[in-house]
């Protein structure tokens, strides 16, 4: 039996909100979701890896992309260019998994209006000054950039209304478990179960009926 399509998620917040490491410790505990890998033309982080992070393009390879319409979605951000294959996650979904896009609100908007069945996730974090002191332990960025992430990141919470669910990141563990409920709830709606146990439901509603 082929199983339910599945739910596509968009995942956003500010730089340093800790997006990232809830989503990797998501993928870690429920193996019905998956992670599409955007190409991008920034150049890879320490510790980073093509093709699992990121797919790293150069930025005529990735303009060739866009316009093939290779793309679900695109944006420059940070000087940067990233963009989501459509035909991964197209893949993804009809082989029944939740498949997470971790984009902006900017490439949120453009995924919503070709799939309007996109589910919307925020992700904020307890305070500015908690904010600032993630960017600084990162260790990555000098002062000038970290000031130009933090106003971009006041741009970017100004669009938390525009989605479905927000979740709060002070303490790791308890955002985890809200994030992970989300994913939970949403596949034991009725439409999802009536495939995925068929056949019980079936069994249990014939020996009903002839009860």
């Amino acid at each position: 039996m082929k199983p339910p399509q599945g739910t596509l998620y968009v995942v956003s917040a500010p730089s340093g909100a800790g997006k990232t490491s809830l989503v990797r410790a998501l993928l870690e505990s429920c193996d019905f979701v998956a992670m599409s890998v955007s190409h991008t033309t920034r150049a890879p982080r320490p510790g980073e890896m093509d093709g699992v992070d990121y797919h790293f393009v150069d930025l005529s390879t990735f303009e060739r992309m866009a316009e093939e319409g290779a793309f679900l979605e695109h944006a420059r951000v940070f000087d940067n260019r990233y963009g989501t294959s459509r035909s991964e996650v197209e893949r993804l979904l009809g082989a029944g998994r939740d498949v997470i896009l971790e984009i902006d609100w900017q490439g949120a908007r453009q995924v919503r209006e070709k799939m309007p069945g996109t589910v919307g996730i925020f992700i904020l974090p307890p305070s500015l000054e908690a904010l600032e002191e993630r960017l600084r332990q990162r260790g990555q960025d000098s002062d000038e950039v970290i000031a130009r992430r933090m106003r971009d990141a006041r741009s970017e919470a100004a669009h938390w209304n525009e989605y479905d669910y927000l979740v709060i990141n002070n303490r790791f563990d308890t955002a985890l478990d809200e994030l992970r409920a989300i994913f939970l709830a949403r596949r034991q709606r009725r439409e999802v179960q009536q495939v995925v146990h068929a056949e019980l439901i079936a069994s249990l509603v014939e020996s009903s009926s002839g009860a």
